[in-house]
């Protein structure tokens, strides 16, 4: 019988990554990667299975698709085709709005474009008198965000960012987002598993990657309270745009970019004026 180590050897070879191996032997054993060490054996089938996560992997297939979880903070969400997978540089931009939710009673908390819900998650897990809502354009994302709400009082709302909770204009005190912000003319640079696997409409954002940042200012200008605060990530290349987009828009102040901790310009965060233009 093949052993632990080298399934992991083997097809670490093939992919090029000890850690991804690891992750798909787990799950086909039916383990966490962390209890591999205490297995004694496994049956042929699961052999079988892990060596097809490995091709599937080989081909391209994301492994948080292949295994249908994706670690997120201190939360795991269920995703698959048709949602985006969270990104580990987007914890950032949420760590920092939960420090700033932890500082406040009972904040309300609105994120745009949720995906799979990660954000929302991670937020009410980690603030848990913070009331919380969510919208999702796409209905396939919907279903995964939905899923991973369930256990949670966020409320999940289906349809366009642009007209949604006008129920609680003027009351919310975080706006959250990671919109889409990759440039249809930078298609070339994305990675060929994000062009052949996760869906354009949550990666992709006009000719200038910034067509859902606007709408997010938009929206976080309405339903912000005076004092309320809006982060949204952005591509690391869009830092001076994004800035200049939220300060021109009009009733924002403090606009200040945030690096991920690759020291990348990351995400913009801005507090909404009491006064609005426009």
């Amino acid at each position: 019988m093949t052993g632990v180590g080298a399934l992991i050897g083997e097809a670490a070879a093939e992919l090029g990554s000890v850690a991804e191996a690891r992750t798909l032997l787990a799950h086909a054993i039916g383990v966490e990667p962390s209890r591999l060490a205490l297995v004694d054996g496994f049956d042929a089938a699961a052999v079988e299975d892990f060596q097809r996560l490995v091709a599937r992997r080989r081909a391209g297939e994301p492994v948080q698709y292949l295994t249908g979880r994706a670690g997120f903070r201190y939360v795991e969400v269920e995703v698959g085709p048709g949602v985006f997978i969270p990104r580990p540089e987007t914890e950032v931009m949420t760590g920092w709005a939960i420090e700033l939710l932890r500082t406040l009673d009972h904040p309300i908390a609105v994120e745009l474009c949720a995906g799979s819900g990660a954000i929302s998650l991670a937020i009410a897990t980690e603030v848990p008198w913070a009331t919380g809502y969510a919208v999702e354009l796409s209905p396939e994302a919907a279903d995964f965000a939905r899923r991973n709400l369930a256990e949670t009082t966020v409320e999940l709302r289906v349809g366009d960012m642009a007209d949604a909770f006008a129920d609680l204009d003027g009351q919310v005190d975080l706006v959250i987002a990671n919109p889409p912000y990759v440039p249809l003319a930078e298609r070339a640079l994305v990675g060929d598993d994000v062009i052949a696997h996760e869906p354009a409409l949550a990666v992709f954002s006009g000719d200038d990657g910034l067509d859902a940042m606007k709408v997010v200012a938009d929206v976080a200008g309405r339903l912000l309270r005076p004092g309320g605060v809006v982060c949204a990530e952005h591509a690391e290349s869009h830092a001076e745009a994004v800035v200049a987009l939220f300060v021109e828009h009009g009733g924002f102040a403090q606009v200040i970019d945030h690096h991920d901790l690759t020291d990348r310009p990351r995400f913009v965060a801005a507090v909404r004026t009491a006064d609005l233009a426009g």
